[in-house]
């Protein structure tokens, strides 16, 4: 492998307490193969942010032979303690904690973190992404900090994108965040989330943004099977695969929009991946 080339592994929304255990034991062997320089994990690792599936995801990130960073997810809030969601939201997280919203830096390129996730908003639905001012200037200070000439994937978990109307948008304040990544060395905004994958360009007032999304490790697959991303960087580059389980093409995984929410489509027009694997009924939430 040429020395500027990178392999990252980004995978998302493993949602331990309905996690895939073969899909999980073949990304480690993978892991464990193949040695990436970092694995990117953008969110969602527990299904209801239950102590018992912290301590499992914990347990498993920590064994993952690679440089790892991860995002906070929407279901990685604490759901039944509102009292610990809005004093200590992270104090789960305390088995892997140097690896949460940790800038990796991998030589021409480096990732860093723009927290998408909150323990509260002014809207009803707090699954949604929401760009704080603060996070977003930790963001860019981090980005403006890196040397000339280095190349940065910004990790967050929603989608950045905005979708609807003014009070139903994906991610609020998303659209200020891609206008600011577009005026910078940002190769790519790495999320998760709707659980397809996705590699689309998003257009902003100050150039387009790329944006990759990865699928779900989960029994919650929404249209396509379990996957995860590897991503090479070559110094110029960036090159996706999708890899699965059931060896489906990388463009028949991919969506080609991104969807409101995370939910597996159920009428036309929503947007699926090509093979529209869709489940009659959703897992059920527990």
């Amino acid at each position: 492998m040429a020395t500027d080339t990178r392999r990252i592994f980004h995978l998302s929304d493993i949602h331990f307490g309905l996690e895939n255990t073969r899909a999980l034991d073949w990304v480690k062997q993978e892991i464990a193969e193949k040695q990436p320089d970092a694995v990117a994990i953008t969110g969602d690792l527990t299904m209801r942010a239950r102590h018992r599936e912290f301590a499992a995801a914990t347990q498993w990130i920590n064994s993952l032979d690679a440089p790892v960073t991860v995002e906070v997810g929407n279901h990685d809030m604490p759901y039944f303690n509102l009292i610990e969601r809005f004093f200590s939201p992270y104090e789960r997280f305390r088995g892997m904690k140097e690896k949460v919203e940790r800038e990796l830096d991998l030589g021409a390129l480096a990732i860093v973190p723009l927290k998408t996730a909150v323990r509260m908003q002014p809207r009803l639905n707090w699954s949604k992404g929401w760009v704080s001012q603060r996070a977003l200037d930790r963001c860019l200070t981090a980005l403006d900090a890196l040397p000339k000439g280095i190349q940065a994937l910004v990790a967050v978990h929603h989608p950045l994108r905005e979708v609807g109307t003014q009070g139903t948008a994906l991610t609020k304040h998303g659209d200020l965040a891609l206008r600011e990544l577009a005026k910078r060395n940002v190769t790519a905004v790495l999320s998760g989330h709707v659980h397809d994958a996705f590699d689309i360009m998003e257009d902003t007032s100050e150039g387009p943004v790329r944006m990759i999304g990865a699928g779900t490790l989960s029994q919650r697959t929404r249209s396509t099977p379990p996957s995860f991303n590897e991503i090479e960087w070559d110094g110029r580059k960036l090159t996706v695969c999708v890899r699965n389980l059931q060896q489906v093409d990388t463009r028949d995984m991919q969506i080609d929009d991104v969807p409101e929410n995370a939910l597996p489509p159920r009428s036309e027009g929503e947007p699926v991946a090509p093979v529209r694997q869709v489940p009659r009924v959703d897992p059920p939430v527990h």
